[in-house]
């Protein structure tokens, strides 16, 4: 079983920063990609940033670019950091990791979400 942890989120006003962190713990961690969507209140939830196992090549969503990054502490361990700077009101959400682990077609393993506020 995965257990998938996040933290770091909070109040912020807009144009500031947050740090949002990740750990996966558990057993059959191997994973292609580790990602963070995000889900607003009343829309769907919606894709973020993901980073590779292999190579550690990223992608982020057309709304974050430039403004977030996405990174991992190290190649064997499974934690990543979602650090968002110039925040905007639209960037409020509820804030998940997920792990897309080997051997399955899509993300699998899903934290219960840490919430970002981000006041105008």
């Amino acid at each position: 079983q995965v257990q998938v942890v996040e933290s770091g989120g909070g109040l912020v006003q807009a144009g500031g920063s947050l740090r949002l962190s990740c750990r996966a713990s558990g057993r059959n961690l191997a994973y292609y990609a580790m990602g963070w969507f995000r889900q607003a209140p009343g829309k769907e939830r919606e894709f973020v940033a993901l980073i590779r196992y292999s190579g550690g090549s990223t992608d982020y969503a057309d709304s974050v670019k430039g403004r977030f990054r996405i990174s991992r502490e190290s190649v064997s361990t499974h934690t990543v950091y979602l650090q968002m700077n110039s925040l905007k009101p639209e960037d409020t959400a509820v804030y998940y990791c997920a792990l897309h682990r080997v051997g399955s077609t899509a993300f699998d393993s899903w934290g219960q979400g840490t919430q970002v506020i981000v006041s105008s």
